[in-house]
């Protein structure tokens, strides 16, 4: 039973830091107002309107007996002159025919009514009267009905009202409090996370500045060290590769030229040449791999007319490629790096599916760029097997029947550096299915 019940208690909580703190604030401010409030309605509010109740029933009770006490030629007499001190109007009506509504005035005040049946075996009522600011006490005596009229506030205490508006707008006040200092104190931490989002983009952050409290400071000061080594270290590879690709093409080059010079045989040297071609290539999906695409800069562009650029120049070459129309839509993108990430899916799905269809979905948050194409799938045990580097689920080596097995890794690594996601399904009519999901970012 705790398993379930804590997990609800969970689900109720808020999501955010800023609702999480405001809780904390909030929640035991509302505790203590509650118990303050019912504390003074137990004690306080009880113990007034008891005295207060008690208080005008006596007075009601001394005018009555006064009243049937005194001759009957100078009862009104002797009752106003006793009720003017009392602060208390005091009217006798004559008319029989009045009628006494039973239990009137029980239900807006039940301490004062209680008080009055304990004192008085006679019909009464209580009424409000004058805009409801007076109170009218009708008792039925022999000459008729006796009326005393008096304040409201002999038996309602205004001052409840009063603190009960004091301790709410109090508690208004500190919450407004509450959340400015509040917003004031997530914001950097929001900063924080959106420049590690926008960074893990690949997305320059040059405004980003530690801010806030001591530890979302050291927070953003760590950030910015560890950036700035990330940076060094993408540097420092990058120029390293440039050198091994400088060596590795001069010798390559060198031997493709003594190739031309040498007398040999036709066949003999066209196959050598191919294999120094096989070379180059595979050196360069290496190198294009290590390096990773990293120096490009984001773009927002048009996506729709980004693909149909890139199924344009398969088309031209007439290759079954077709992009089914979509919703336009901006999506901030490194062009080369992507296009280089999407070619390697669509000639993945021309080698071995002999077709490429291109789906684009989107929605608030993100979009999707679905390749389908007719080929037989791939086990779902090797879903995540083909991603990793130099993985070919081909048996043999040869380069143009498999490539060197870095298509798809080298797309996973790009489409990642843009903050997205790429995955791999089995379609019910037969085919694979790649789906390349990007998030939709301002920038």
């Amino acid at each position: 039973m705790q398993v379930p019940f804590a997990r609800r208690i969970k689900k109720l909580m808020p999501y955010s830091l800023f609702g999480r703190a405001l809780m904390i604030l909030v929640l035991p401010l509302v505790l203590v107002q509650i118990f303050a409030i019912y504390m003074f309605y137990d004690r306080h509010w009880d113990s007034v309107v008891r005295n207060m109740s008690n208080t005008l029933a006596g007075e009601t009770s001394v005018l009555v007996h006064t009243y049937l006490d005194a001759p009957p030629d100078q009862r009104l007499k002797r009752v106003s002159e006793l009720a003017d001190m009392m602060g208390i109007g005091v009217e006798l009506d004559t008319d029989k025919d009045t009628v006494f509504a039973r239990g009137e005035g029980q239900r807006a005040y039940p301490e004062f009514y209680a008080q009055m049946s304990s004192r008085f075996d006679m019909p009464f009522m209580v009424r409000r009267v004058g805009s409801e600011q007076d109170i009218l006490i009708s008792i039925l005596v022999d000459e008729g009905a006796l009326h005393l009229r008096t304040g409201k506030k002999r038996l309602v205490s205004s001052t409840t009202y009063i603190f009960i508006m004091w301790m709410a707008g109090s508690a208004i006040v500190l919450l407004g409090i509450a959340i400015v200092f509040l917003r004031n104190q997530i914001r950097p931490i929001r900063q924080l996370a959106q420049a590690a989002e926008r960074f893990g983009m690949g997305q320059d952050i040059p405004d980003f500045r530690p801010r806030g409290a001591a530890e979302v400071r050291q927070a953003g000061r760590a950030f910015l060290v560890m950036r700035n080594r990330i940076e060094r270290q993408v540097a420092t590879r990058t120029d390293m590769l440039a050198g091994i690709s400088h060596d590795l093409r001069t010798p390559l080059t060198r031997i493709k030229l003594q190739l031309a010079m040498m007398g040999i045989e036709p066949k003999v040297r066209k196959a050598l040449e191919g294999d120094v071609s096989d070379m180059e290539h595979m050196i360069q999906e290496y190198l294009d791999f290590a390096r990773g695409e990293g120096q490009e800069t984001s773009e927002m562009i048009e996506l729709m007319d980004y693909l149909q650029g890139i199924t344009e120049s398969y088309t031209h070459h007439q290759q079954p490629v077709h992009l089914q129309a979509a919703q336009m839509v901006q999506v901030s993108l490194r062009p080369k790096a992507m296009r280089r990430a999407l070619q390697n899916v669509i000639d993945n799905a021309l080698r071995y599916g002999q077709r490429a269809d291109i789906l684009v979905s989107a929605d608030t948050h993100r979009v999707q760029i679905i390749i389908d194409d007719a080929g037989p799938g791939i086990d779902v045990s090797q879903f995540e097997t083909v991603f990793r580097p130099f993985t070919r689920l081909e048996s043999s080596r040869n380069i143009e029947t498999g490539g060197a097995g870095l298509g798809l890794s080298i797309a996973q690594d790009i489409v990642q550096a843009h903050g997205g996601r790429i995955e791999l399904s089995n379609r019910e009519g037969g085919g694979l299915r790649v789906c390349v999901e990007l998030p939709l970012v301002q920038v």
